[in-house]
């Protein structure tokens, strides 16, 4: 949203563009092995494999977003005027082609970690790291003779600036949910949802639950009351867990509180709660249903997961 600020000038036409990324944001999350903090849960401990997340998820999440960005598209009428800009012209330090270099080797480093995990059967950070170690010496290339650039830019001043608190934040929620599945509490939410006799249905209602309460622990939560079967919609790539990666990834959508995305861009654009619930959510939960409904007919009748 930081880029739309200098692409539109209406701050009500640019809320609507912005809740079309956290649209697309949380719908590009749920069909990626790394795309979001629940996905890469499940595929950390061993629920889901990347190819099989992608091969399922990704029509169905495209499905969730194409119907709302169409319909939100139908109803603006207009034309999208951009800011003037100052006619003082601002000068990077870093050129165009050290800018393409980051960001091709940046994007091409992540994509590679589901590769390296594959290969090697390493758990995922390792690949992470590898991907930050080569990024570091590269960096540290680029900038060697740039001593104003260099201790702004180099990837120790740009990992004290890491965001710990949301880090810490994630901690302590793995642990609150690990003490209630020690103390047996999560058996019994499990047992309780069992008698919907439906893994489509709980994984709608966690969904609609993700828009409220943070997906993550919804996720850790769904993965201690379930074990990992041998056979079954509970086994590995089983349609609960791939159902759970996208309804807990697209549910967030619901409600701008319901997402990282979402809390961040109310944070950025001050935008009203209310406001997101009339205008976007109604577009949202077609999205999301539509989505949910592919995604069965492909489990259902394709796959047979």
């Amino acid at each position: 949203c930081a880029l739309l600020r200098k692409l539109i000038q209406d701050q009500k036409t640019r809320w609507f563009f912005c809740g079309m990324v956290i649209l697309a944001a949380n719908a590009g999350g749920s069909w990626s092995p790394i795309g979001d903090v629940t996905t890469i849960m499940l595929w950390i401990k061993g629920n889901i494999t990347a190819g099989k997340i992608i091969l399922e998820t990704f029509l169905p999440a495209l499905i969730s977003l194409l119907v709302p960005v169409a319909a939100i598209s139908l109803s603006m009428k207009g034309n999208v005027e951009r800011p003037k800009q100052n006619d003082e012209a601002t000068v990077s330090s870093i050129s165009r082609k050290q800018s393409k270099i980051i960001l091709c080797m940046g994007v091409g480093l992540l994509l590679f970690v589901p590769v390296f995990k594959t290969i090697t059967h390493l758990p995922p950070y390792l690949g992470i790291l590898l991907g930050l170690g080569i990024l570091w010496v590269t960096t540290e290339i680029m900038h060697k003779n740039k001593p104003e650039m260099y201790s702004r830019l180099n990837v120790t001043s740009i990992i004290q600036r890491v965001d710990t608190p949301s880090v810490l934040f994630f901690l302590g929620i793995l642990m609150a949910v690990s003490c209630l599945n020690e103390a047996g509490h999560l058996k019994l939410l499990s047992e309780s949802l069992d008698k919907l006799g439906n893994v489509y249905v709980i994984n709608l209602i966690i969904g609609f639950l993700s828009s409220v309460i943070d997906n993550v622990p919804l996720v850790a939560a769904a993965m201690g009351m379930y074990p990992i079967e041998a056979v079954g919609h509970f086994a590995v790539d089983g349609a609960f867990w791939e159902g759970l990666a996208y309804c807990a990834g697209t549910g967030g959508s619901l409600l701008i509180i319901g997402s990282a995305a979402g809390v961040a861009v109310m944070g950025m654009e001050k935008i009203d709660f209310i406001w997101y619930l009339k205008k976007i959510t109604l577009w949202a939960l077609l999205g999301y249903l539509a989505g949910a409904g592919m995604f069965y007919l492909m489990s259902a009748f394709v796959f047979h997961t």
